[in-house]
């Protein structure tokens, strides 16, 4: 698979993820969110395996995005 195959593949969970979680209530999330928050696990190990990388997008919590959020926010990062 080519990488830009599977960078769309990538933002394609990512937005399915969102869509989930606008589905119970937080209605301003977006994919581009979603990979900030799973991305940013890698940060120091650098990015895993696809099977590991496509289960930490479909196994994301809300209350595991909230914290990122909130910590991101104390940190100065914009939404």
């Amino acid at each position: 698979m080519a990488n830009e195959e599977l960078d769309v593949m990538i933002e394609e969970l990512c937005h399915s993820k969102a869509e989930e979680f606008r589905l119970i209530g937080y209605e301003h999330v977006d994919g581009k969110e979603i990979w900030d928050c799973v991305s940013a696990k890698y940060a120091k190990t650098g990015q895993p395996e696809l099977h590991q990388l496509v289960n930490d997008i479909l196994s994301l919590k809300i209350t595991q995005f909230m914290n990122f959020m909130t910590l991101s926010a104390f940190k100065g990062n914009p939404f």
